[in-house]
């Protein structure tokens, strides 16, 4: 009689940690630092809950936390220049919902985003920060873990001002004050599919780095520069929360740069600590997450360390 009793409360344990790691939830912590308001966004990939809300104002200063559950996929930017007059609009990273809240759409590029895949291949976070659909704002993803690291668990972002030092070509202008608002990428620029990976350009092999992926990946080399920009660009932590900082100060980037810099000899070492699995793509695309398990699940990723600069403070 003690063996039935036995199994009885093994499987009731293990039913209790299941429902224990389904309803185990992250916090990310979203901060502006810019001197002006800003509009984040939130998508929840296919399969995976809407946050609430899913989207907001925050005001220069201001942060706010938000719980994910565990499991959850997604991304994260921030609109800018929004104005409610008939509907709500933003000149820059618009979900097009017309109101406050981006109800299930994306955003409009250019903007810069974050991408997360919590609790995947081997338990681990999967995050990015990417400027595949361009760029709009300074955005810096710092994680938050007592338990210790695994992975490639590190500070990954683009802190440079980019709307300025942006190619002529690419550059978002507001028209009613000439300001640099935002930054396209070359594949929404042109639509050349050397820019955008398609077609003959759809694979890692015919699809290179050009002189406009690497303006970004100069300026930012922990963030994605174009599709198939994936060994420097992709973080795994465990269990851990994130901080979600826009126009990060110059206190956050000192306080970040020994992790952005330490990040660098690390490049190239966690795909085996990830079971050799990637997870996680993009906007007009998918995102640069899902591409990499499409292409690199079930197989052994072999990473090829790029030479990386530290940022400048």
């Amino acid at each position: 009689m003690a063996a039935p009793i036995q199994i009885s409360i093994a499987i009731t344990t293990l039913c209790l940690l299941q429902l224990l790691s389904e309803t185990l939830s992250a916090t990310f912590t979203i901060t502006n630092e810019c001197s002006n308001t800003i509009w984040p966004g939130i998508l929840s990939g296919a399969g995976t809950p809407q946050l609430s809300p899913t989207g907001f104002s925050l005001e220069a200063g201001q942060s706010t936390s938000i719980s994910v559950p565990a499991s959850w996929s997604g991304r994260l930017w921030a609109r800018t220049h929004c104005t409610q007059d008939s509907k709500f609009t933003c000149l820059t990273g618009d979900c097009g919902s017309g109101t406050l809240e981006c109800s299930g759409s994306g955003a409009a590029p250019p903007a810069t985003l974050a991408e997360f895949t919590l609790n995947g291949a081997g338990g681990l976070d999967f995050f990015d920060v990417s400027l595949v659909d361009g760029y709009n704002l300074p955005m810096l993803v710092t994680p938050q873990t007592q338990s210790g690291t695994a992975g490639n668990c590190t500070a990954a972002g683009c802190i440079a001002e980019l709307n300025n030092a942006c190619p002529s070509e690419l550059k978002v202008t507001e028209a009613g004050n000439g300001e640099d608002v935002a930054c396209k990428s070359a594949c929404e620029a042109f639509g050349d599919p050397q820019y955008c990976c398609s077609g003959a350009f759809a694979t890692p092999d015919t699809c290179k780095p050009t002189s406009y992926s690497m303006f970004f990946k100069n300026a930012c080399p922990k963030a994605y520069s174009y599709a198939y920009d994936d060994g420097t660009s992709t973080f795994t932590c465990a269990a851990a929360d994130y901080v979600i900082t826009f126009c990060p100060s110059p206190s956050t980037r000192k306080e970040n740069a020994a992790r952005f810099t330490a990040a660098t000899s690390e490049i190239g070492k966690w795909d085996t600590a990830g079971g050799g699995q990637y997870i996680g793509q993009h906007s007009t695309h998918e995102s640069d997450l899902l591409r990499h398990c499409r292409r690199h699940s079930g197989g052994s990723l072999a990473v090829v360390a790029a030479p990386l600069n530290p940022p400048s403070y």
